[in-house]
């Protein structure tokens, strides 16, 4: 005589994986919303679609990252396209989009660069958030600018009034126009320690090693993004970097070093000093001012 038939109640109930992401997953598996799982937990399901379950169950009980796994991550309120290309947003990120919006408080179409955009997660909420703002991204990822791209045109209004993003190929400043100014320069860097033993953990290990890592001491990044920042800095325009919890300290270092004032570290959900940014007060060039 045959088993009972397989039921989202009983798969559910006899997975190993955390309440939340096996909902997520067979959600994903069966193409139904979190409702449906619910309204229809006990309706029997197909081999086809028990299958494609098991597959995905066993992915995640492998390490996979839920994110990749179904192929989106929510970030400020947007969902992301997600691949193994790129860095999975994280919600500590968002407090470097919240910081860069204040920076452009009192802006007109405030001119913003995010540099090493990988989803296009922190760009494209800024542009979504400000729709003047004339926002620019470089990745030099080939893949990951493809994601970023599609991200772009899939979140964004065609006839906002900043204009679509600025998607540009290339290692951090080299691809700009040497014209450009900004107002605001915002970046989630490489700051992981080359032999930091996170990297070997985690979701860490199905990312794109080279959006993690500099393979050196993880300031690497951290240190070119501030010392070529003044140069495409408008006067007054401000810099903010993400970086790791124990960095904070060696980024205002870096950042005061090399001319920012009001240098500050601002601290995410958890108590740690998440991000580091400042203003650069003076125009990069004696003489006539920054173009814009």
């Amino acid at each position: 005589m045959a088993g009972a038939p397989d039921t989202v109640a009983t798969l559910l109930r006899a997975s190993a994986l955390p309440a939340l992401e096996a909902r997520m997953l067979l959600g994903h598996a069966l193409g139904w919303r979190r409702t449906e799982l619910i309204t229809r937990a006990h309706a029997p399901l197909d081999a086809a679609q028990v299958a494609r379950w098991r597959e995905l169950e066993a992915r995640r009980g492998a390490g996979e990252p839920v994110a990749q796994l179904v192929g989106t991550r929510e970030f400020y309120g947007l969902e992301f396209e997600v691949t193994p290309d790129v860095l999975i947003p994280r919600p500590e990120t968002e407090l470097l989009v919240e910081t860069a919006l204040g920076a452009m408080a009192g802006r007109a179409q405030p001119r913003v660069l995010d540099l090493g955009t990988g989803t296009g997660a922190i760009a494209v909420a800024l542009a979504s958030a400000r729709p003047d703002a004339q926002v620019w991204a470089v990745e030099r990822s080939a893949a990951a600018l493809q994601v970023a791209t599609r991200n772009a045109a899939r979140l964004l209004e065609a006839n906002r009034p900043g204009g679509p993003l600025s998607l540009l190929h290339g290692d951090w400043y080299a691809p700009l126009a040497p014209a450009l100014r900004f107002d605001v320069i915002v970046s989630n860097p490489p700051y992981i320690a080359g032999r930091d033993p996170h990297l070997g953990q985690g979701d860490l290990r199905f990312e794109p090693r080279a959006a993690l890592t500099d393979e050196a001491d993880g300031l690497s990044a951290l240190r070119a993004i501030v010392t070529g920042a003044p140069a495409w800095l408008a006067a007054g325009g401000t810099l903010w970097l993400e970086h790791g919890y124990d960095q904070a300290a060696d980024v205002r270092a870096l950042l005061t070093a090399r001319g920012f004032r009001a240098v500050r570290s601002e601290r995410d959900l958890a108590g740690i000093e998440r991000i580091s940014g400042g203003q650069f007060a003076e125009p990069p060039h004696t003489g006539a001012a920054s173009p814009r």
